[in-house]
């Protein structure tokens, strides 16, 4: 952890069992962001109630696929690394025909507007993923809990 954390102590929710996919018809959306880790906390963005599987909404048909997820405070200054890591492993773990759609819960956060036009903007976030010190942190984010 690092000093001047945002939200110094947040509430730590229990992580639900999942069953493990074997094959790619078998994966979804949960399972690719299930590991996820907080940029400035050691726990999963389930355990912070960041991220549920009620929040993720995958349409198969259509393929496209619909994030939402809620910070831990209002002013959170990590909510678009946490939405650029949620993307990027979406991009990793999916076919490259899925659309992938992520917002900020309605209300849950002080520039949820701009958050959102930051994160469903392909030239932003392929500039953002170009900062090596950015993408340093997004590459920590996504593999920290992974083994």
């Amino acid at each position: 952890m690092t000093l001047g954390l945002i939200n110094a102590n947040p509430i730590v929710h229990a992580k639900r069992e999942r069953v493990a996919r074997a094959t790619v018809e078998d994966f979804n959306a949960e399972d690719a962001v299930d590991a996820l880790g907080d940029p400035e906390h050691p726990y999963s963005l389930e355990q912070l109630s960041v991220l549920s599987e009620e929040s993720i909404t995958v349409d198969e048909k259509l393929g496209r696929i619909l994030i939402t997820f809620t910070p831990t405070v209002q002013h959170c200054s990590m909510a678009t690394v946490i939405g650029l890591c949620l993307r990027v492993k979406l991009i990793q773990c999916f076919p490259p025909h899925y659309k992938v759609d992520i917002n900020v819960s309605p209300g849950s956060h002080a520039n949820e507007e701009s958050v959102n036009k930051q994160l469903n903007d392909k030239e932003r976030v392929a500039a953002a993923l170009e900062n090596p010190n950015l993408r340093q942190l997004v590459d920590e984010c996504l593999y920290s809990n992974e083994l």
